[in-house]
């Protein structure tokens, strides 16, 4: 790999991606804090799970708009095809948990990779409407078919299966604290996962296509390939997340697969910080913790919560991981200049 074509440019914009590869561990471990106190300081654990749930598909979206610089609303597709295909196969063939979650994650990588492998072949701005584009037919599809999805209606009584192993039930998932647990595992491998893939030379490569793609491609790096398994690697992480999103509400909404969620998706992912994958956490924590606390103050919350957005992309460059960070750099600095002074 070489070296100059990670280098960042000069003044680049992602000082949260900076700190995560010089302190992997200390990340990694303030995640953990963060996710065995999330359901202490949350109102409920249905709320701590609503919030990982969404902080895995971040990290799906992070792997394609913060590490490969590919802005796709395509996420929607993954999300709400691994809901359906996982309350599917609970309910018609009585499926267990882990086979319902492995199916959810094939479809959305297989979609992803049908999706990746379309779009790819335009860049910029036709990128994001084919992208855009799909994302509103798979939601007419959906809407369509409503003998499988439920159409308007969704897929209602979505099974929320225990964990077992050849038939012997080993925690029963019922109550939102157990399936939290779940979740809370599944999110903490996943978290795992993507930072093995982000250091390697896979994640390497993608950190290279997005910082100078003619480069990348000029050195010899089949870009298109690399982009296709980005692309399936996030629809597989999105589709999985979107199964658990339909067993924590035992039900499959048809707003899963549509044009909005992929907005909220993308907006968690900014909002936190794009590059980063504890900020992806950060983003949809904040994202889910603002919507519930306003939402009971007054009606039209989302004008508030568009207010607080907007102060967040004025005043925080990178995120809110870029802010954390340069609070902390002016913190530093402050000491240092203190200690010279004394």
């Amino acid at each position: 790999m070489n070296p100059k074509l990670t280098t960042p440019a000069r003044g680049d914009s992602r000082p949260a991606n900076a700190i995560f590869r010089r302190r992997p561990a200390a990340t990694t471990l303030a995640m953990l804090a963060v996710v065995i106190a999330l359901p202490l300081v949350v109102p409920s654990a249905t709320l701590a799970c609503e919030i990982l749930i969404f902080a895995m598909a971040v990290l799906g979206c992070n792997l394609l708009l913060g590490y490969t610089g590919l802005l796709s609303f395509g996420q929607a597709i993954f999300f709400g095809s691994g809901a359906y295909v996982a309350a599917l196969a609970m309910i018609h063939w009585q499926v267990g948990l882990f086979t319902a979650l492995l199916l959810a994650a094939a479809a959305g990588g297989l979609l992803a990779l049908l999706v990746g492998a379309l779009a790819i072949r335009r860049t910029g701005i036709y990128f994001v409407m084919l992208t855009l584009a799909l994302t509103q037919m798979a939601y007419f599809i959906a809407y369509t078919l409503s003998d499988w999805t439920g159409g308007d209606n969704g897929l209602l009584d979505v099974p929320r299966p225990p964990l077992a192993i050849g038939g012997f039930t080993l925690f029963d998932l019922a109550s939102p604290l157990a399936f939290y647990g779940l979740v809370a595992v599944l999110f903490v491998l996943l978290y795992l996962g993507a930072r093995r893939v982000i250091d390697s030379a896979f994640g390497s490569t993608l950190l290279a296509i997005r910082e100078n793609e003619a480069r990348a491609a000029a050195v010899g790096y089949d870009t298109r390939h690399f982009k296709i398994l980005a692309f399936a690697l996030s629809g597989a992480v999105t589709g999985l997340a979107g199964a658990l999103y339909a067993m924590l509400l035992n039900f499959a909404p048809l707003s899963n697969i549509e044009l909005p969620m992929s907005e909220q998706i993308l907006i968690m992912t900014i909002i936190g910080g794009t590059g980063s994958l504890f900020g992806s956490l950060l983003g949809a924590g904040t994202i889910v913790i603002l919507g519930d606390l306003l939402s009971a103050l007054w009606p039209r919350w989302m004008l508030l919560l568009g207010v607080a957005l907007i102060a967040v992309v004025m005043f925080m460059r990178g995120g809110l991981w870029g802010g954390l960070e340069s609070l902390g750099r002016r913190r530093a600095g402050a000491a240092r200049k203190a200690q010279e002074d004394a």
